[in-house]
């Protein structure tokens, strides 16, 4: 006996589709890691060694695990001499980024994007090195035919970054 399929069964399976294609989606920035390395500073505060945490503590945390990997990725790349995490050793020091804000939004004609973290690195005996905020901010035009959300949250992802590798590499020892 042959199966005939109703009309509402195709309308179901791609319906579950595109749920699956869109909650795949949510998980992810939409960018991709960058990186900024400089010669003069491969690794902070002259160590080779450093274990890096990426704490999310948005009140909102859409796209966690996105937002967690994209700035983990562009800090390890950006410092291309360091050993990170399980490689870097007992006597390694920790980054700690913990994310305040990051997230765009339309408002009227513009994209408003910001970017808010505090970056703490600490030596081996949990002294401090340093601590700082960086908070950016962005409008961007709303253009016609462009992803303006992801455009607007890479410019204000890109100063940030920078911002946050300027500090890192003036670093001192203790």
């Amino acid at each position: 006996m042959a199966r005939i399929q109703s009309p509402g069964s195709r309308v179901a399976s791609s319906l579950a589709l595109l749920f699956a294609l869109f909650a795949g989606a949510c998980g992810s920035t939409g960018l991709s890691p960058v990186s900024y390395p400089d010669p003069a500073s491969p690794c902070p505060a002259g160590r080779t060694g450093w274990k890096l945490e990426v704490l999310d503590r948005r009140m909102t945390r859409e796209s966690s695990e996105g937002v967690v990997s994209l700035i983990g990725d562009s800090i390890r790349r950006s410092f291309p001499g360091c050993r990170w995490d399980a490689e870097a050793g007992a006597d390694a020091g920790v980054v700690r980024i913990e994310v305040h804000r990051f997230a765009t939004n339309p408002s009227g004609n513009t994209w408003d994007a910001a970017a808010e973290w505090t970056v703490t690195a600490s030596d081996p005996a949990g002294a401090t090195l340093t601590e700082f905020q960086t908070d950016e901010e962005v409008s961007r035009p709303n253009y016609r035919g462009s992803n303006n959300a992801k455009e607007s949250l890479r410019e204000v992802f890109d100063r940030a970054l920078r911002r946050t590798l300027a500090g890192l590499r003036i670093v001192s020892p203790a």
